[in-house]
């Protein structure tokens, strides 16, 4: 395999005049950039509508787009927005305000669904019921809030209900797929010019799904529910080095046991679409797909280690798919990880705490491996250095420099760290490196 390297970029990142990064000029720009500097690979976080505290990680529905990644510039010359309005969308903010995105992107959004003439291809999208679970799901919530506050018979689905509701609120029914319709025609526009450029896109599918998501709502019995639709048992973590109370998610989890009867149906559709939407996919918290910490309590502490069904979910698939397998990883994990034949991750900022044995030492990093200076959940290279008092930089430096490769030049102050990391993450063995 040909070795290649990319650059973990988020789309909402991405330098915009609208207070946000979209699926507009500057994705189309920053492919021009990976391209003409010789990367092969733009990694993205989770794309999906996100909900009440704007995670990537939280989303309303797995086949969801996020509408604030709508390129408005597209719906101006579709002549869906008015010049005025367009530019009502400009910020010179150099964070992302969320809750004026919240207040001001779904009124222009609607302006532009008040003005659309439905195509041929919008109605065939509308009459296959794609995105009917999501277009419901998102409805029902704009009427009730989020799905533990859904009327009983709309919350466990009576047919009978839902066409009625579904008839009164046709008109938001139908915005939210044209929203969905614009987002995907946009986004196959812009996987297609990175194709053409030679740029892969890996995307990132958390493990687990948001309890107030319509794929939970669409799916009760593919989760650990109550008769309510209450969770049983939600997700986290135990304590670790990152967390001395390890992390209460309280994302509802799996019911493997029904999901077995239809050799988890479920698990496999939602797999293949996320690889249908990306080139590559890494799978987060993929240690939780061979045992994961099932929490009964109200605190992450108070829970369990279950046993999971990642061999049989993850047997039909054999290419293009990344395993995060950080954290604590025994030889459950390692042993799925063997099957899979799937590249794990290694982190360089992980590597030097004295230990020769140590995985993520560039001269333990082998071939079948994505190769990171840091990821999301860390701090940067240059704030993990100013981080360290002067004795801990001088043993970090000391043991960074003994590796580095020849020709590459040493670490002598903090600002050095970054690039010294990223020349040695490119030294490696790794087939990826980001």
């Amino acid at each position: 395999m040909k070795r290649r390297s990319g650059i973990l970029m988020p789309v909402f990142s991405l330098p915009s005049e609208y207070g946000i990064g979209s699926f507009g000029k500057e994705s189309y720009e920053f492919i021009d950039f990976l391209a003409a500097s010789g990367q092969a690979v733009w990694q993205v976080l989770p794309l999906g509508q996100t909900s009440f505290g704007d995670s990537p990680y939280q989303t309303t529905a797995d086949i969801s787009l996020n509408p604030y990644f709508c390129d408005l510039n597209d719906l101006y010359e579709k002549n869906l927005l008015t010049l005025a309005e367009l530019n009502s969308a400009k910020s010179k903010a150099k964070k992302i305000d969320y809750g004026k995105l919240y207040r001001t992107r779904y009124k222009l959004l609607k302006k532009a669904f008040s003005r659309y003439d439905f195509s041929d291809d919008f109605l065939a999208t509308l009459n296959s019921e794609k995105f009917d679970d999501y277009a419901l799901f998102m409805t029902i919530k704009s009427i009730y809030g989020d799905l533990s506050s859904f009327p009983k018979e709309l919350k466990t689905h009576n047919k009978s209900a839902l066409a009625t509701f579904k008839e009164e609120y046709a008109e938001e029914y139908i915005f939210n797929v044209f929203v969905q319709y614009i987002l995907n025609e946009q986004y196959e526009k812009l996987k297609k010019y990175a194709a053409e450029k030679n740029v892969k896109i890996m995307g990132d599918m958390p493990l687990y799904l948001a309890y107030d998501s319509a794929d939970v709502w669409a799916n009760p019995s593919d989760f650990l529910l109550d008769e309510n639709l209450n969770p049983k048992a939600v997700a986290g973590v135990p304590p670790d080095y990152f967390s001395e109370d390890g992390q209460l998610w309280g994302n509802p989890l799996y019911d493997y046991q029904n999901m077995k009867k239809d050799n988890f149906r479920f698990w496999r559709k939602r797999i293949r679409s996320n690889l249908k939407r990306y080139d590559l996919v890494r799978i987060d918290h993929f240690r939780g797909l061979d045992r994961y910490w099932l929490i009964y309590g109200d605190t992450a502490k108070e829970g369990k280690w279950v046993k999971g069904y990642g061999k049989e979910i993850l047997k039909p698939f054999k290419n293009r798919l990344i395993a995060e397998d950080l954290g604590v990883i025994d030889d459950g994990v390692k042993k799925l990880l063997h099957s899979t034949g799937y590249p794990g991750m290694k982190v360089l900022l992980f590597a030097f705490d004295g230990n020769p044995a140590n995985p993520y030492l560039p001269e333990n990093i082998e071939r079948n491996s994505v190769c990171y200076v840091g990821t999301h959940d860390n701090d940067t290279a240059y704030g993990y250095a100013k981080s360290l008092d002067s004795q801990s930089f001088k043993e970090f430096k000391a043991r960074v420099n003994e590796v580095l490769p020849s020709g590459v030049n040493k670490i002598k102050t903090k600002k050095d760290v970054a690039p010294a990391l990223i020349e040695l993450a490119y030294s490696t063995d790794s087939d990826l490196v980001i």
